[in-house]
């Protein structure tokens, strides 16, 4: 397979966590760096196993019943041979709409319940990764010329895929059907890359952690855009950094566009509480004016001079990031470190990760050692897998070997090993009585079933209701 090349992929979902919901289908194009394409697209459905209720608002979105993914789909461990047989060749960039904070997650713990590398697959054999949305966003805000950008019915811009294909007459078959949605993120790429092909090739130059990090790290303000920022100001703004945050790879930046003269006063636990999000903030309440950026996230960033002949779109001028620099660098150190304590305090107040051993993925990392046992594992016979048991270094490893073969080779579970997965599946489905996930997704097909409802969506909810009842553990 040609190396320099796309593969732009999307995913339709059991629900919106990817910790806790499942792929039910993956599609993808690859393309050169001109996105034309190359080969045949890759178009897959998922097995759904029971120890997974997908949610009904996703279905009613997708479309695609689990039903469908246990009669045409793979199992997640067919699906990864696929995908590396497939998909996975060098000098690969991975790029979808929005992937990098849903879908490449979403990736990542479909590989670790798989015995896989969560990461490597995006960075061996020199692949990389790419997202749309900010390059979609920095365009609008600062070179929107030649393309037609759409606004909410209440008259709010909007970035959503099938509301850009509609406004420039792209083709977009059938919104949330993955490969539709593929097919649309490379019109709309080519759309930009032949409207503002410098800005186009600059943030795809830019991509990578360390050209991001270098930056950042000159100490000079420079632009950056994300869906953090207000839609009214084209998510961009001017920022500096502020400091290294404590995790690595990422830095804290300060928004220029606000003047830091009332932060620079407030204790760690004041900064804390302004940092909080508050769903019904007032416009004289300023929330703290600080964000993380994190360098491997591909985040849309550019020198300052971008900002001429944007700046009454965006709403922000030079003299307004010249006065707040100097009024932040006056106060700088001492406001960095109360920044830094209030992350403290707001880490302590998160809530902590499930103790499911399926959501454990950024627990740690997996050893070198566990990585070659891994690999046996992939390989062996099914009816050989808890021999690894052993062999497994990793507490996470040890517990998800049970769970990979009953949900990759069920056939070869024993009478002891049936029992077991029975027994988990019980307690996954029916605890909390009442308040269980089955009686919460019961509840939810009620609730939708009483509203006014199309006739694909009547079968799509009496579908859903066959199939809680198919795996309902018995009593």
């Amino acid at each position: 397979m040609a190396e320099g090349s796309f593969f732009f992929y999307d995913l339709e979902t059991s629900g919106i966590r990817p910790r806790s919901a499942r792929i039910m289908q993956f599609a993808g194009q690859r393309t050169n760096l001109d996105l034309e394409p190359i080969g045949d697209p890759v178009n897959l459905l998922i097995k759904l196993t029971p120890d997974v209720l997908p949610e009904p608002d996703a279905i009613l979105l997708t479309g695609i019943t689990p039903q469908q993914t246990l009669q045409d789909g793979l199992t997640e461990a067919e699906f990864l041979q696929e995908f590396y047989g497939q998909v996975v060749q060098p000098g690969t960039i991975f790029v979808g709409f929005n992937s990098i904070r849903f879908d490449d997650e979403f990736m990542r713990f479909l590989h670790y319940r798989n015995f896989y590398d969560p990461y490597e697959w995006q960075w061996q054999n020199g692949c990389s990764r790419w997202d749309l949305l900010d390059l979609v966003r920095m365009t609008r805000g600062l070179r929107p010329d030649g393309i037609e950008w759409p606004f909410t019915p209440d008259g709010k811009p909007a970035n959503r895929l099938e509301m850009l294909t509609k406004a420039n007459g792209l083709s977009h078959e059938a919104a949330h059907d993955a490969l539709s949605d593929v097919m649309a993120t490379i019109a709309v790429a080519k759309l930009i890359k032949d409207k503002q092909p410098d800005l186009f090739k600059y943030l795809l130059d830019g991509r990578s952690k360390q050209a991001v990090a270098k930056l950042v790290g000159a100490g000079q303000p420079f632009i950056y855009t994300s869906g953090r920022y207000p839609s009214a100001t084209g998510h961009t703004t001017a920022v500096v950094k502020l400091a290294d945050h404590p995790q690595k790879d990422q830095a804290l930046v300060y928004d220029l566009r606000h003047d830091p003269t009332p932060f620079l006063k407030m204790t760690p636990q004041e900064l804390a509480d302004a940092w909080r999000y508050k769903k019904d903030r007032s416009p004289e309440d300023v929330p703290l004016p600080v964000k993380t950026i994190k360098f491997n996230r591909c985040p849309a960033v550019a020198p300052l001079g971008v900002l001429k002949g944007a700046e009454q779109r965006l709403q922000l001028d030079t003299d307004t990031i010249t006065k707040n620099l100097t009024l932040l660098k006056a106060g700088q150190k001492a406001f960095a470190a109360n920044v830094l304590a209030a992350i403290e305090i707001l880490d302590t107040e998160r809530p902590r990760v499930s103790g499911d051993v399926d959501e454990q993925l950024y627990d740690g990392f997996i050893s070198d050692a566990d990585k070659l046992a891994s690999r046996a594992l992939r390989a062996a016979p099914a009816k050989d897998l808890p021999q690894f048991a052993d062999k497994l270094q990793d507490q996470r490893l040890q517990k998800l070997l049970p769970r990979y073969q009953a949900r990759n080779y069920p056939a070869s579970l024993s009478g002891e090993q049936r029992e077991a997965w029975e027994a988990y599946l019980k307690d996954k489905l029916l605890t909390g009585g009442p308040a269980s996930p089955l009686a919460r997704y019961f509840n939810r097909l009620q609730q939708l079933a009483a509203g006014s409802l199309t006739s694909q969506q009547e079968y799509l909810l009496t579908e859903l209701q066959l199939y809680g009842e198919s795996i309902t553990p018995e009593l």
